[in-house]
């Protein structure tokens, strides 16, 4: 799986080195790429942005850096091309599987008040948000989408863990105990101390369907 992520900030991306998707770069497994915006820019000052016409507050990414780094980087189109925007489609487990199996995909991170609509218009396959909700860039959500759809390449992480999670099965996970079996005043649940496998099957179904009607009654009504 190749992922390739291009933003003003590649300073922000440090954490993917570490832990998990760390341990997946240097096995091979993963390849991540973070490509700086301000190394296409044709401005002497690696300037990237510029007022917007009509006026409004703010600046916004002109066209020509953003859609010099995407044809540097992926000339024959091969990746599935992703802006993290807020008008995009609401980012979720189904989608991370689809963009895992495409086996490549491109993650442009906005920034100030967005991206010249020109570079969307001739680069951008899809717009992708992660939430009704607005940041003060694309990086955050591209760590975001990195993470959710990297879990799903071959030797990242157990399969056995991607079969109980949370969205895997319509519903939020059960209750995960570990030692001691009590911590202040609290005990782990008999049950799953019984080695009973069916009762203990039976407990986590019933726990994550009454989480999910709690929390996410959405889920159930889908």
């Amino acid at each position: 799986m190749k992922i390739d992520i291009l933003t003003l900030f590649p300073e922000m991306f440090a954490p993917l080195k570490s832990s998990i998707l760390g341990r997946a770069t240097e096995s091979g497994k993963l390849e991540i790429n973070v490509h700086d915006i301000r190394d296409f820019t044709e401005n002497k000052h690696k300037k990237c942005d510029d007022a917007p016409f009509g006026g409004g507050a703010g600046m916004v990414m002109t066209a020509q850096p953003v859609g010099s780094a995407i044809e540097s980087v992926d000339p024959e189109h091969k990746a599935k091309r992703i802006y993290l925007s807020p008008r995009g489609r609401v980012f979720n487990q189904t989608i991370a599987k689809e963009y895992a199996d495409t086996g490549n995909i491109l993650l442009l991170c906005g920034h100030y008040e967005g991206v010249d609509q020109r570079a969307i218009d001739l680069f951008i396959d899809e717009e992708l948000s992660v939430g009704d909700y607005v940041l003060t860039g694309g990086e955050i959500p591209a760590m975001a989408v990195t993470d959710a759809v990297s879990r799903y390449v071959d030797g990242v992480i157990n399969r056995e863990s991607l079969k109980e999670e949370s969205f895997s099965n319509g519903l939020l996970e059960y209750p995960q105990y570990t030692h001691p079996q009590e911590y202040r005043g609290l005990k782990v649940p008999d049950v799953l101390l019984s080695g009973n496998h069916a009762e203990i099957d039976k407990w986590r179904a019933e726990k994550a369907r009454e989480i999910t009607e709690k929390s996410r009654p959405d889920l159930l009504e889908k």
